[in-house]
């Protein structure tokens, strides 16, 4: 009997463990489960072998209660090491060097890790440390062989220190979170017109004077609110600059610095103003967004600038350096002799060529230093420099056209790879940049465009995201804004992310979840809110709730007052086919678990119809597509994420088909203005009617001082209608007037809801 239970109790252990998925993210390329467990010892004897660097930050890292010594015989030891054979060759056709590669072994007795380097034995050593975590109250690992390597070779995240500072112990946290999740690139965005924060030797007055700002701007943009309080002088010394990189270094993390240029410069001129077009005097700014001040392409400006690349290349070992390159305006150099003179001189086209001309310029300068540029993807306007790579953010075809030109990228698109947008319902959330980019979205993201072909996809560097800080004010505010989607974008960049199995990606989270606590880390709970959908109705819309929990315990109202546990259970999409606000939150065991959101509903005659756009909104502001257009749902003006559809330099020509002949006499939709954004009001309107839908009449013209006028908020007496189709053309503003921020470059336009009555 006793053999017997002996016998079904190591059955049953094999049964769990064979049935048991990992909590380990990212989730390796391979897992053979095997025979037998890995009992945890109390004593944990390590190869005296093991590097050691590495080692010591496993044991940091590893269960408290666990004591380590050193092991002289090999059957005596726990934990070995046997590296790989050493690397010969890699060429670009392999994509990623077989540093990263590592197996782990775990066998009844002992576990063994193989690694051709000491990086890649420190990415097995993370995959053992949450394994740990995983078994470490069963007191038991089940016995299996991983096999694992990275897909991409670059896996990224940024941090923005220049509009909110973050101090050194900070920095050094933020690695720490990006090395548990196997991300090896740290961005630090050093330089922007809101504060200077690397002390250059020969230029001190870029921290006396450019790492401070005389205020800051606080609450949503449009608000145009400041706190009156002088913020810095913050920057980092040369010895603070070393003392990170060494940090990262030994988490095997390469820091990228990046100094901006030419554009983004109000700090440093602010300090040096004989860089600018004109004489000044500037100051750096104190509110966000983008201006027309930058860097006068002369030879004194390339010799700061070459200066200071100087000190950086001496303080960072990275491969490439960033240049920036992004939302230069060209106001200044248009107004400038020198530049227009340059201009004739060079035979370039025109203020573009001339910020290829600068661009290019730097770049053999970082070249004769045996160093690479990087920059974002306005450095292909003109003409990309012939070694530089780019990191496509505004969309993917930086990325493609990169790529197709031979030329490495980086994709960090905003619509996936912004984590400073809203991550979950702006309602219940922080205040935020804009845009939505939830959990889900970012785990569905495919770094290689289907747009290029397997020889161009080798291009493709890799995937990162990117933190700008104009809205997060402390380091607390940095976690939420990271996690959970650094999870979701490590397994992205790992290449093991399966969007069809988003759900079990998601049980994993919540598991880590326990650690991210016990490490005290303010991480956002957004996914276990209630997420809403809307779809089409015969009459109206649906409205679908959900939740990462159990269905079962969402309760909501209809009436406009908060749900509790003996308010309405959800069970079926709910039809809305009247206006109604919807109020909803996730229940369990009698206690509210959610925040509490809310949905309001104005239904029109548009309502739920089909629609057509002639042109598609920018991927950063395409949320629902079209359909957002006629959804019921009213976009609120201080948050962008979810209801608003945005436009850069397209009209929007939007046909709705009711479907039968149906009678209206009222228009409205609503347009944003916020010009520090780069959002302007439509320049017209125009309504049509049809009732074949090929053949239209205008029946409604509104001019931009009426918009004006309306504050965007536009709402037409059209007379008597009847028709099948409705027709409405919004004219974008066009290129941004000199003047305004972003001056030169293409307006946005943003759209809500298009309704008739």
């Amino acid at each position: 009997m006793q053999r017997f239970l002996l016998l079904f109790s190591i059955l049953l252990s094999g049964i769990f463990f064979s049935q048991t998925k990992l909590n380990l993210i990212p989730y390796p390329q391979k897992i053979e489960f095997q025979e037998g467990e890995f009992t945890i010892p109390k004593n944990f004897i390590l190869d005296k072998n093991l590097p050691k660097q590495e080692t010591e930050y496993f044991k940091k890292h590893i269960d408290k209660k666990l004591r380590f010594k050193y092991g002289k015989k090999d059957d005596e030891v726990q934990l070995i090491y046997s590296p790989f054979p050493p690397i010969l060759s890699h060429s670009l056709s392999s994509r990623i060097p077989p540093k990263e590669r590592y197996t782990i072994h775990i066998s009844s007795k002992r576990i063994t890790i193989n690694s051709y380097t000491e990086q890649g034995y420190f990415l097995a050593l993370q995959t053992l440390i949450q394994l740990f975590e995983q078994y470490k109250d069963l007191g038991k690992i089940p016995a299996m062989k991983i096999q694992d390597e990275p897909k991409f070779v670059w896996r990224g995240m940024h941090l923005d220190v220049s509009r909110h500072f973050f101090t050194v112990e900070e920095v050094k946290q933020y690695i720490d979170y990006l090395a548990m999740y196997k991300m090896n690139t740290f961005h630090w965005h050093l330089t922007d017109d809101q504060g200077w924060r690397i002390e250059i030797k020969k230029y001190p007055k870029l921290t006396q004077v450019g790492s401070k700002r005389k205020e800051s701007m606080i609450g949503a943009y449009v608000d145009n609110t400041f706190d009156g309080k002088p913020y810095g002088p913050y920057f980092y010394t040369q010895e603070q600059i070393k003392e990170v990189v060494k940090y990262a270094t030994d988490r095997h993390i390469t820091v990228v610095p990046e100094i901006e240029m030419p554009g983004h410069a109000l700090a440093a001129l602010s300090a040096y103003p004989e860089l600018a077009c004109t004489k000044g005097p500037f100051e750096p700014a104190t509110k966000w967004g983008v201006f027309d001040d930058v860097f006068c392409p002369k030879d004194e400006t390339f010799m700061f600038l070459e200066n200071v690349l100087d000190e950086v290349i001496q303080l960072f070992p990275s491969k490439y350096i960033h240049i920036g390159g992004d939302e230069c305006p060209k106001t200044r150099w248009k107004e400038c002799a020198h530049c227009q003179e340059l201009i004739r001189k060079n035979n370039l086209k025109d203020e573009h060529g001339l910020q290829s001309y600068f661009i290019q310029r730097i770049e053999k300068y970082v070249n004769s230093k045996g160093r690479k540029i990087i920059g974002w993807d306005e450095i292909l306007e003109g003409g990309l420099a012939p070694n530089a790579a780019v990191m496509s953010w505004t969309g993917v075809n930086g990325g493609i056209e990169a790529a197709k030109s031979n030329h490495f990228a980086v994709m960090t698109p905003g619509s996936y790879c912004y984590f400073d947008h809203y991550q979950g319902d702006p309602a219940t959330e922080p205040n935020a940049f804009g845009g939505f980019t939830p959990l889900d979205k970012v785990y569905s993201y495919d770094p290689i465009p289907t747009e290029l072909n397997a020889e161009q996809a080798k291009y493709i560097l890799g995937v990162q995201a990117n933190l700008w800080t104009e809205y997060i004010l402390d380091f607390k505010q940095v976690e939420y804004m990271i996690f959970p989607r650094l999870m979701a974008l490590s397994e992205v960049a790992w290449g093991t992310s399966d969007p069809k199995n988003y759900k079990e990606f998601e049980n994993r989270v919540v598991e880590h979840f326990k650690v991210l606590d016990k490490m005290n880390v303010n991480y956002a709970k957004s996914i276990y809110n209630i997420s809403g959908k809307v779809t089409a109705a015969n009459k109206g819309v649906f409205y679908e709730l959900s939740t990462s929990q159990n269905p079962n315990g969402i309760r909501y109202t209809l009436d406009g007052t908060d749900p509790t546990e003996n308010s309405l259970r959800y069970e079926n999409p709910i039809p809305v086919s009247q206006s109604l606000t919807v109020k909803s939150a996730y229940f369990e065991n009698g206690k509210l678990k959610s925040a509490i959101s809310s949905q309001s509903f104005f239904v029109s005659k548009t309502t739920g119809k089909s629609i057509v756009l002639e042109e598609q909104p920018s991927e950063n502001y395409s949320f629902g597509g079209a359909f957002t257009l006629v959804d019921g749902i009213i976009g609120n003006q201080r948050q962008l994420g979810k209801t608003w559809l945005g436009f850069q330099g397209k009209d929007v020509v939007a046909t709705i088909d009711f479907g039968q002949k149906t009678p209206f006499s009222e228009v409205y939709f609503n347009t944003l203005d916020n010009k520090g954004s780069w959002i302007h009001l439509a320049k017209s309107a125009q309504i049509f009617i049809s009732d074949d839908g090929t053949d239209f009449k205008m029946i409604k013209e509104i001019g931009k001082d009426e918009i004006f006028s309306l504050k965007g908020k536009i709402k037409l007496n059209v007379g008597n209608q009847n028709s099948k189709y409705l027709k409405i053309k919004i004219e974008n503003a066009g290129i941004i007037p000199a003047g305004n921020p972003g001056a030169d470059s293409k307006a946005w336009l943003f759209v809500d809801e298009i309704g008739a009555n």
